[in-house]
């Protein structure tokens, strides 16, 4: 099922929202960005290598029965100020369309950079790629961690307006799953561009993504396995009904209890897009099975709050993992940090605050690499 025409109903609603997610895009740091016509070199080449703080993790996909406590942040260096290159840039895709992308170099990466890990978030529906660099702050994260991170554009539901726009997640969303637009194809264009460029680690390509960008994300790992090794999400689901991973992908699934844009357990979201939603629950369960983990998860306790609970499936093929954090109390807002905007907030409630979500997702990454 996809977005039907009741979001163009409520296009006041989502203009205003539009107008506040492009507030907050003056906040970020970015270079201009080319015209429809042009395309844009990435500026990275002058930049210096240098060291990264260390973190408290192996690379390797860990094989061990974890601890009854979670920690979700124990490998990932805290968020720093992001002093590194941002540039903007379109290319035309195999498809013949015009799509945009931001990209994120920290100060320590250059082109001769070895082995980068590269990061491809994907905003929400009615997103955009700065909006979503600005709510997640992955820049800050990628200048404390060492990581390269992309942050695509989806397609537009009203042309001339930037900033609404959606993934082809399958099922959902909106103009995007409506033309059956080719949003992997386009994600491996962007990892073919980037490895020209940088030497990326192919072991440590990963993605992320927010709503429907959780819904992309669950895609890229059903039909995107070779490349992409592991998705941290914030409330998604499974928007395909015929997931065929050629390699099994770690998945981090990150849902609050109190979402009523997109329940946990499905149903019709209480947001402008009108969409009868697929279970959270249901498609960690399915990606599970997929790579033969043990079927009953463990259950994990974070001690410093307890409106947290972290469920494992461990033993997956290939040192894989598959985990749902739920948070009681949470809304649909990117969790642990604040709304871009009042409009924002009042669309998707206001962010719980007391869980980081980007750096959850970021710890998780960093030790789910391929083998």
């Amino acid at each position: 099922m996809v977005m039907r025409s009741r979001l163009f109903h409520r296009v006041g609603l989502v203009v205003a929202l539009s107008l506040g997610l492009l507030g907050a895009m003056s906040s970020c740091t970015t270079s201009v960005g080319p015209s429809d016509d042009s395309s844009a070199a990435v500026g990275s080449t002058s930049l210096a290598p240098s060291d990264f703080p260390a973190i408290s993790s192996s690379s390797s996909p860990s094989t061990t029965v974890p601890s009854s406590e979670y920690d979700p942040y124990n490998n990932a260096n805290p968020a720093m100020a992001a002093v590194g290159s941002v540039t903007d840039e379109w290319v035309t895709t195999p498809d013949g369309r015009r799509r945009h992308f931001r990209l994120y170099v920290p100060s320590g990466v250059a082109v001769e950079s070895e082995n980068v890990p590269l990061l491809v978030a994907l905003h929400g529906g009615l997103g955009s790629s700065d909006q979503f660099a600005a709510n997640s702050g992955f820049d800050e994260l990628a200048e404390a961690n060492g990581f390269l991170v992309v942050y695509p554009d989806g397609i537009r539901a009203i042309p001339e307006r930037p900033g609404l726009q959606t993934w082809n997640g399958g099922y959902c969303c909106g103009p995007a799953a409506d033309r059956n637009v080719d949003d992997v194809e386009y994600v491996r264009f962007l990892l073919d561009l980037l490895t020209a460029r940088f030497d990326i680690d192919s072991s440590r390509v990963f993605a992320a993504g927010h709503s429907n960008g959780a819904i992309m994300a669950y895609r890229l790992a059903c039909e995107l396995s070779d490349r992409i090794v592991a998705i941290g999400v914030q409330a998604g689901s499974l928007g395909i009904d015929d997931c065929r991973p050629m390699q099994p992908v770690s998945v981090l699934h990150i849902h609050g209890l109190a979402d009523t844009n997109h329940p946990i357990d499905g149903g019709r979201g209480t947001g402008v897009a009108g969409v009868e939603f697929r279970s959270g629950r249901d498609a960690v369960r399915e990606m599970s099975m997929k790579f033969d983990c043990i079927a009953d998860p463990i259950v994990r306790t974070m001690t410093s709050n307890e409106d947290v609970e972290d469920l494992v499936w461990s033993g997956c093929e290939e040192g894989s993992r598959v985990e749902l954090v739920t948070v009681a109390g949470a809304s649909h807002a990117w969790m642990g940090h604040r709304a871009a905007t009042a409009g924002a907030a009042a669309l998707v409630g206001e962010p719980y605050m007391d869980f980081d979500a980007s750096r959850a997702i970021w710890s998780f990454l960093n030790q789910h690499s391929r083998r």
